[in-house]
């Protein structure tokens, strides 16, 4: 769950997932590679998910970059 101020924002499982490897001491690269690994899943698509799942984040000021 993610709270932002008067919001609050349920998490998919993958979502939450996605959010817990975003410590701030990964690289992006780092983060797609490792979810790539861990999930055996063709590099691209992880990388169109997770940049997609970001920038909402990031435009709901949910996340800084």
């Amino acid at each position: 769950m993610l709270l932002a101020p008067e919001r609050v924002f349920k998490a998919d499982a993958i979502a939450a997932e996605i959010i817990k490897r975003c410590t701030g001491e990964v690289t992006f690269s780092e983060l797609i590679d490792d979810l790539a690994k861990a999930y055996t899943a063709p590099r691209e698509k992880i990388l169109a998910d997770v940049g997609a799942l970001l920038r909402g984040l990031v435009d709901k000021k949910l996340l800084e970059v």
